[in-house]
């Protein structure tokens, strides 16, 4: 009988190490900002845009998922939220955001989504990567937008991030990823594919 559970209590264990060192192999975070209520060419969504390109970037890269959220949040209607979006502009704002990457050293790679407001990043992700150290790190930036693609924002990533790797970026039309999502999906696949 004690061998037995001996045997129990061994295989246990063994279990428990298997799904430590799981978790430990994934190093890749998807930290993303999305707006829901109305949006610009998609009408009122309950689903923002970059939400649903973080979301097939996780599944491609069985990367865990972050939501960069405000503590104070944006208007639902889309001509409010653009006249807040460019007064933080403005002011150089920081929005205080509603949760913290508790592990983010364990991180080495990091995709980091939104959508392209006023031709910028939303000042919350400027919030997001002031937070932390991303020395080291490897940003690959990912956008939803409606004609602007990327805009300048790969470098102000870099230069907010200045000991990071930031890669190229993928842009995709809010549109495509809200009404064509299986076009966004091939998009997000060639993509990846071509980070090698």
């Amino acid at each position: 009988m004690k061998k037995l559970i001996s045997i129990l209590i061994a295989l246990s264990l063994l279990v428990a190490c298997a799904s430590c060192f799981a978790e430990g192999d994934n190093h890749i975070l998807i930290a993303y900002f999305s707006h829901t209520g109305e949006n610009y060419n998609v009408g009122v969504i309950e689903k923002g845009n970059t939400h649903i390109v973080a979301d097939m970037i996780a599944e491609e890269t069985g990367g865990d998922l972050f939501e960069i959220a405000t503590v104070n949040p944006y208007p639902d209607t889309y001509e409010e939220c653009t006249e807040v979006a460019m007064q933080e502009q403005r002011e150089n704002a920081r929005p205080e955001l509603t949760a913290h990457v508790e592990n983010m050293e364990q991180y080495d790679t990091v995709y980091l989504g939104y959508p392209i407001w006023w031709g910028e990043l939303p000042m919350a992700v400027y919030t997001f990567l002031e937070s932390y150290d991303f020395s080291g790190k490897t940003i690959v930036p990912f956008c939803t937008h409606e004609g602007s693609g990327l805009a300048g924002t790969v470098g102000s990533i870099s230069s907010a991030c200045p000991n990071a790797n930031v890669l190229d970026g993928l842009a995709i039309q809010g549109a495509v990823a809200q009404n064509e999502q299986d076009k966004a999906r091939a998009a997000v696949q060639d993509w990846l594919a071509s980070q090698g």
